[in-house]
C-alpha cells in the first residue's frame, strides 16, 4: 500500500469512527435504525417531566421500544399518509422550522432599518418638542356666554404666567386636563403628527423656553409652554420599543418570509418556499438538535394518538360485548366492601313533581333514567335538578340523609328556596349487577388488557435490537 492509499483510507477510517462516534445508532426497531440523541432526547424529557416515577435507562428502554413500535404500527397503517394528518403535522412543524431561518442578527438589522427610516423623516420634520401645556376647555356646542367665559379664563391665566407664575403650578391648579395637569402640564416629547394640527402648529413654532398666547382648538383654549426641542432619540434609548414593535406587528413573520423566497429563487434547480421549509426541516429532524427532537416527538405523538385509539382506546370504549364479557370474567375484582345506592337524587319544587319523578323512574330501566328525567320536566322550562348514578357514602348529600341515614345539614345543592323538595329514587345494592355499574372501570382495565395484547403482538412482529455499547454511553458522552 502506497502513502497517498494508506492516507485516504486513514482518512476514511477517521471519518466513519467520527460519523459512529457523533451520534452512534443505539437500537434497531422494526429494521428502522434509532440514535443515541433520538433516545437521550425522550428519555430526559421524560425525566423532567415526572418527578413522581422516574425511571432508569434500562426500565425507560422497554418503554421506549414499545413507543416506537406503535408509531411503526401506525406507519405501516398509512396513517402517516392521510390529508388530516398531514395537515396538522405540516402546520406544526412549520411552525416550528420557519423561525430557524432568521437568527437575532436579522431581528437587529430589520430594527436599526427601522429607527434610521424614522430617525429621517421625524428630523426632516422638525425634530421633536417637549411642551407643557394648559387647557380651558370648551366644548364646540358652547354658546357665546361659554365662550367667553373661557376666552377670559385662558387671558387671566395668561397675564399670571407672564407677571411671573409657575407654569406647572397653574396647570396643577388651572388645567382642564387633569392627566397632563398633574404633572404640571408635562405632554412629553411628541413629533408631527400626533396631535392636532392647531396645537402642533404652535408648540412647533416655539422655541426653547418660550411660550404661546391662548389660542384655540376643537378642545377649548391652550397655553403652550416648550420646554425643549431635539432630533429623534438615539438608538439605543429606542430599541427595546422598536424590536417590541416588531414582535407585536407581525414583522418578525414577514422577515422569514422573504428569507425564504429569496432562498428559494436562488436554489439551482429552483425551489417553492414550501420545499425550502421542508429541505430545512429534514435536516433538523435528521440532526440532534432540540428542534428535532421536537419536531419528531410531535410526529410520533400524532401518529401514537391515531394508531392507540384505534386499537385500544375507542376498541375498549365501544365494545359492549367486550366489556360485559370482561366484567363477568373479572366480577370479583369489582366487588365493593360496602353497599352503594343504585338510584337517583332530585330537587323539584313541590311535592307533586317529586312524585310524578319517581312515577317515571318505575316504569323504565335504569340506562333510560338520566335522559327520561331531562326530556320530561326540563324540555322546555326547568323543573327539576337531577343527579343519577350509583352512590357511596360521603358522594352525596341527599343520598346520605335519605338511604345512608346520614343527618347532614347542608340543603338541596342549589336555588333552595326554589327546589324545596328533596328525594330519591333507587335501591341499595351489595355488588355491580352489570358491566354498566362500573364501566368507567371495566373500560380501563380492557384497554389495559388490549394494549398489553397489541404490544406482545408487535413484540413478535418487529425485531428489536438494543447496542447495549452505547446504551451505556447515554448522558455520558
Amino acid at each position: 500500500m502506497n502513502i497517498k492509499t494508506l492516507l485516504v483510507a486513514m482518512s476514511l477510517t477517521a471519518g466513519s469512527a467520527f460519523a459512529q462516534t457523533a451520534d452512534p445508532i443505539i437500537m434497531t426497531i422494526g429494521g428502522k435504525n434509532i440514535t443515541r440523541s433520538e433516545f437521550e432526547y425522550a428519555y430526559n424529557k421524560n425525566a423532567a417531566e415526572s418527578t413522581i416515577d422516574r425511571k432508569s435507562i434500562e426500565e425507560y428502554v422497554d418503554l421506549f421500544v414499545n413507543y416506537k413500535l406503535k408509531v411503526i404500527a401506525a406507519e405501516q397503517a398509512g396513517i402517516d399518509t392521510t390529508a388530516a394528518f398531514r395537515k396538522e403535522f405540516l402546520m406544526y412543524r412549520d411552525q416550528q422550522v420557519r423561525p430557524s431561518f432568521i437568527d437575532d442578527d436579522d431581528i437587529e438589522r430589520e430594527a436599526r432599518n427601522i429607527y434610521k427610516q424614522t430617525q429621517t423623516r421625524i428630523d426632516a420634520e422638525g425634530g421633536m418638542v417637549h411642551p407643557q401645556h394648559i387647557l380651558v376647555a370648551l366644548s364646540q356646542q358652547a354658546d357665546a356666554k361659554q365662550q367667553r367665559a373661557a376666552s377670559l379664563k385662558a387671558d387671566s391665566i395668561y397675564k399670571a404666567l407672564i407677571g411671573g407664575a409657575d407654569f406647572a403650578d397653574m396647570a396643577r391648579q388651572m388645567s382642564d386636563d387633569k392627566g397632563s395637569g398633574m404633572r404640571g402640564g408635562d405632554l412629553s416629547w411628541i413629533q408631527r403628527g400626533q396631535t392636532i394640527k392647531e396645537f402642533e402648529q404652535q408648540a412647533f413654532a416655539l422655541n426653547k423656553g418660550e411660550m404661546s398666547k391662548p389660542f384655540l382648538s376643537p378642545y377649548g383654549y391652550h397655553i403652550v409652554r416648550v420646554v425643549d426641542k431635539r432630533n429623534f432619540f438615539p438608538y439605543d434609548s429606542v430599541r427595546a420599543d422598536i424590536r417590541r414593535f416588531i414582535e407585536s406587528r407581525g414583522l418578525r413573520e414577514r422577515i422569514i418570509s422573504a428569507r425564504i423566497d429569496s432562498i428559494a429563487k436562488l436554489s439551482k434547480p429552483a425551489l417553492t418556499p414550501q420545499q425550502v421549509i421542508n429541505r430545512r426541516a429534514e435536516e433538523l429532524m435528521n440532526g440532534s438538535t432540540e428542534m428535532g427532537g421536537l419536531i419528531r416527538e410531535y410526529h410520533d405523538g400524532l401518529l401514537l394518538y391515531e394508531i392507540s385509539n384505534r386499537m385500544v382506546w375507542e376498541r375498549a370504549a365501544n365494545d359492549t360485548r367486550a366489556q360485559q364479557a370482561f366484567f363477568k370474567k373479572n366480577r370479583k375484582k369489582y366487588a365493593w366492601t360496602e353497599p352503594r345506592f343504585k338510584g337517583a337524587a332530585f330537587y323539584t319544587r313541590n311535592q307533586k313533581d317529586a312524585e310524578a319523578v319517581r312515577k317515571l323512574l318505575r316504569s323504565m330501566p335504569f340506562d333510560k333514567w338520566a335522559e327520561a328525567l331531562k326530556t320530561h320536566f326540563n324540555d322546555s322550562t326547568e323543573r327539576i335538578k337531577a343527579v343519577v348514578g350509583i352512590f357511596a357514602k360521603g358522594d352525596n348529600a341527599t343520598v346520605d340523609r335519605a338511604e345512608y341515614g346520614i343527618d347532614k345539614t347542608e340543603a338541596t345543592p342549589a336555588d333552595n328556596n326554589i327546589y324545596n323538595v328533596e328525594g330519591t329514587y333507587g335501591k341499595m345494592i351489595k355488588r355491580p349487577q352489570a358491566y354498566t355499574d362500573v364501566r368507567e372501570l371495566v373500560v380501563s382495565d380492557l384497554q389495559e388488557q388490549l394494549e398489553h395484547k397489541w404490544v406482545a403482538e408487535l413484540r413478535r412482529k418487529y425485531a428489536v435490537h438494543v447496542n447495549r455499547e452505547v446504551l451505556a454511553t447515554v448522558n455520558r458522552h
